[in-house]
């Protein structure tokens, strides 16, 4: 007699039976150096929009060192897209008069919606050291931007405590304060377990913030600069991630595939825990993206409408 057949997660079902396509999701790129860059961006940008993102954000770099870039690529993506497209802006190496400044700016070129981060130092390893004539934190940001023109603004979040942190009660509290001083949602920092962001949930709203918290989807394709990434905001790589990706360096195709895998899985775990929204940290490529969104049942909302008629 053969033994039993083991139980099975789920009852067996596929993890994408019953995705509906009920989910709304974002964006996210970095402003591009090289003309090159440029293209690749543009080329993911319009594949990326038939999608209808809620909002594709640009980030800023370390020190306000893509100020510029970060400037024209939203403006961009304002001009030439039906996109909204969302500025990052950070508390770095600029006064309050500085950053109030770039934010008039932007409501002047029409973007209407701003992630407000603390930042980065411009070197690595460094503790971030407010200006005195600067915004000190992320909270403070938050409140000079509502100052400044009615933005609508997404903050941080770190479901495994931002390195920097105290402690995880005292990272909950910064998030608490961020959302309290205006802020309309908080986006995670990447995390790889389901149950770390359901975790990170539980206690958000046993803290009483009742914002909503987009978890970010970072896929991973090259687990040595995910690694870079992770070091820098507190989240941790499993070990079976490295095994996975393991002697895949010269075979580019296999690696995406098993990128596209581990994060559709990833994301497909988080929805059957009623999770609706989704930040992608793109990496401006848009092929694991949008793969991940297909499978959670997005579809072009052209292609929608000539299903429904």
């Amino acid at each position: 007699m053969s033994p039993a057949a083991p139980a099975l997660v789920n009852g067996g079902k596929p993890l994408f039976e019953d995705v509906h396509g009920d989910i709304e999701v974002s964006f996210e790129f970095f402003p591009p150096k090289t003309e090159k860059m440029e293209e690749t961006l543009w080329e993911s940008v319009k594949t990326l929009e038939p999608l209808a993102p809620r909002f594709v954000s640009v980030t800023y770099g370390a020190g306000g060192s893509t100020r510029q870039r970060t400037h024209a690529t939203v403006e961009r993506i304002a001009r030439e897209t039906a996109l909204q497209a969302a500025a990052h802006l950070t508390c770095v190496e600029a006064s309050r008069d500085e950053i109030d400044e770039v934010a008039r700016e932007y409501w002047g070129a029409g973007i209407r919606h701003i992630v407000a981060l603390r930042g980065d130092p411009p070197e690595q390893g460094k503790r971030f050291q407010p200006r005195p004539d600067g915004y000190a934190n992320a909270a403070e940001l938050v409140e000079g931007l509502k100052r400044a023109a009615p933005f609508e603004i997404s903050v941080a979040a770190y479901p495994e405590c931002h390195p920097e942190a105290a402690n995880k009660s005292a990272d909950i509290d910064n998030l608490k304060r961020k959302i309290d001083a205006g802020a309309d949602r908080a986006i995670s920092q990447f995390f790889f377990s389901p149950e770390c962001f359901f975790r990170f949930q539980d206690a958000v709203g046993a803290a009483g913030i009742n914002a909503e918290i987009v978890p970010g989807i970072l896929p991973v394709s090259n687990v040595a600069q995910t690694r870079k990434f992770a070091a820098m905001c507190g989240a941790t790589i499993p070990g079976w991630m490295d095994r996975l990706f393991e002697g895949l360096d010269n075979l580019p195709a296999a690696r995406q595939l098993v990128a596209a895998t581990v994060a559709a899985e990833l994301c497909g775990q988080l929805y059957a825990g009623g999770v609706r929204h989704f930040h992608f940290y793109t990496l401006n490529r848009a092929e694991l993206a949008y793969a991940i969104c297909h499978l959670l049942g997005l579809r072009p909302k052209n292609q929608e409408q000539e299903q429904a008629a």
